[in-house]
């Protein structure tokens, strides 16, 4: 079993990476006075409110609450476990991520989260069951049809290689008998989604006499499959169910597979099914993915714009294809930027990326994917055909139906432009409309950062603690406060027990030790917190407030022995200790 990440190697990476750097490769900063700013990529917003600081090595967005180092980002950015973002930090230096023996170590915040032996055990065994289904593609008693099948869809052997294309066999417990042997085995098939249980009990194969397309995460590991029938049986296809590794709206199928065959993505074209992102490949279109389901989600639409900015969706022509599309507008308005571009493409009846590449060939299949709509003119075309233009109630319509559409794109340019569009289209100037805009939006106040709770005085002490740990010089003559029965104390002193230990730790790496406990979520909130005070004034503002926590507990103590001198008798050690700190009052 694979042991801890090392804390010194972590710590290593922590320094090494730049979080300014590293955001600014996925969420585009700008300078505003001693931190980089931008729109949140964690929840829509028009206004900058995430805010990255250079000097704090920290994140922290205003509007959602997110925050956190270098680690924290690729967390909630790229959807990782700890140690796959230590993986993904390594990599950026070409390192080798190094593994301890766990023992019977205690399991600390540095140990896979949510038991990752188990999530290892899962990625192991969907590689081995995508192995499986590829070699039944060619030993398979019906393998000859399968490979007939594909080669008449116009698939060579080389690009089924490429996909990783098998066969599930025409049985109903053949991976079952293979793979599940013991309840744990066949426990994991089920949880990965490979068998599946009916009422009754009873566990099958979940896929039967259907070509496998394995669907892969970012990092090229298997994570499930979707299967197409041979002939005209239903369902045509058959997709793995979400599991604790497939979690199919943060996934796009092919994409792995297209930032193999393009070192600098451009465009990606959204297409709907399996096949035709492999027909797309087979004709020379390696930037095709497939959303896994009808409409693209958000996370989806930020992931294909960390990596290209030009988003094409092919849709089908009929009701259900623009639906699909109106759904996938409304959930990428929030993520535009100027730059960014996102246009539709909608295919004849009867046809599909599939057939039509074929037909048509590489260039002329590219020639339309160019005439695609662009986002704009989907919008406003959707929006007119719903009213009567030629009446002022049609106006008052389209202007409730637009506002918060346009509202909705970040501050920019292309905003601007929208906003100048839907004006031309009201017969209004866009002055005009930028009154009735503003009226739209939430009220200043609200808009106006919140400032966050100081709380205790035990908690501004471990507020500035955790943003400048070299503050523990400062307290070198202070005594223990581990004895102080004040709340939070006991973990103000285990953090200045960690910063002497290591006395150049950094704030980053100090956060990190608490990664996985019941106290993190307090600490990146306190790290967070704006304190206002001059830094020249730092250590003397963390002083007065380690005296003053040590002053309540005197005051604390000396009522609770004056208390019991009423009630009862004090021990000659409490009747000294008394007179000691009433003596100190005065």
């Amino acid at each position: 079993m694979a042991g801890l990440i090392p804390q010194n190697f972590i710590d290593d990476l922590i320094s090494r990476t730049d979080i300014v750097d590293l955001i600014d490769g996925r969420v585009k900063l700008k300078k505003a006075g001693k931190s980089y700013v931008a729109c949140c990529p964690f929840h829509g917003e028009k206004s900058p409110s995430f805010h990255v600081s250079q000097d704090k090595q920290f994140y922290h967005c205003f509007g959602c609450g997110a925050s956190g180092n270098v680690s924290s980002f690729l967390m909630e950015y790229d959807r990782l476990d700890f140690p796959d973002a230590v993986d993904e930090l390594a990599g950026i230096y070409n390192l080798d991520v190094p593994r301890e023996d766990s023992g019977n170590e205690k399991k600390s915040a540095q140990q896979y989260s949510i038991d990752k032996q188990k999530k290892l055990d899962y990625y192991e065994l969907m590689a081995q069951v995508e192995q499986y289904y590829r070699q039944q593609l060619q030993s398979n008693k019906n393998s000859k049809d399968v490979i007939d099948y594909l080669k008449n869809r116009g698939l060579s052997g080389e690009i089924a290689k490429r996909f990783g294309i098998g066969y599930a066999p025409d049985d109903w417990q053949e991976v079952k008998d293979k793979f599940g042997k013991g309840f744990q085995h066949e426990n994991q098939l089920l949880e990965t989604g490979v068998l599946i249980k009916n009422e009754k009990g009873r566990v099958y194969d979940r896929f039967r006499n259907r070509v496998m397309f394995p669907i892969r995460d970012r990092r090229g590991r298997v994570i499930g499959f979707g299967g197409r029938v041979l002939d005209d049986t239903t369902p045509k296809y058959l997709n793995s169910p979400e599991t604790p590794i497939f979690h199919k709206g943060s996934e796009l199928y092919g994409f792995f597979e297209a930032k193999q065959a393009n070192r600098d993505l451009k465009r990606l074209l959204v297409v709907e099914g399996y096949m035709d992102v492999v027909a797309l490949a087979q004709n020379g279109i390696s930037w095709a993915v497939a959303s896994l389901g009808t409409a693209t989600t958000t996370e989806q639409i930020q992931l294909m714009f960390r990596n290209a900015n030009e988003i094409i969706c092919c849709y089908d022509g009929d009701r259900a294809g623009r639906e699909a599309a109106w759904r996938t507008l409304q959930n990428s308005l929030p993520h535009l930027q100027d730059g960014r571009q996102i246009k539709f493409m909608f295919l004849p009846d009867g046809e599909d990326p599939d057939s039509m590449v074929r037909t048509l060939g590489e260039q002329k299949f590219i020639e339309l994917v160019e005439q695609a709509k662009p986002l704009s003119q989907f919008l406003f075309e959707n929006l007119l055909s719903q009213v009567e233009m030629d009446s002022e109630d049609g106006r008052s319509t389209l202007a409730k139906l637009a506002l918060p559409l346009v509202s909705s794109i970040a501050d920019g340019v292309f905003q601007q432009m929208m906003k100048e569009k839907l004006a031309k289209y009201l017969g209004l100037e866009a002055d005009s409309l930028n009154r009735f805009i503003q009226q739209d939006k939430p009220t200043q106040a609200k808009q106006k950062r919140k400032e966050a709770k100081r709380g205790s005085i035990v908690r501004q002490a471990i507020g500035l603690l955790i943003q400048h740990p070299s503050l523990v010089k400062a307290i070198s003559d202070i005594p223990e406060l581990s004895q102080i029965k004040i709340k939070g104390t006991g973990l103000l002193q285990t953090l200045i027990n960690q910063v002497r230990q290591q006395p150049e730790i950094t704030s980053p790496q100090l956060l990190e030790r608490w990664r996985g406990t019941p106290e993190y979520p307090s600490l990146l909130k306190m790290a967070a917190w704006e304190h206002d005070v001059e830094n020249d004034n730092l250590e003397p503002q963390f002083i007065d407030t380690i005296i003053e926590i040590i002053n309540k507990h005197l005051e604390l103590r000396l009522e609770q022995l004056a208390h019991k001198s009423r009630v009862d008798k004090l021990t000659s050690e409490e009747r000294q200790e008394y007179a000691q700190l009433i003596q100190n009052e005065r």
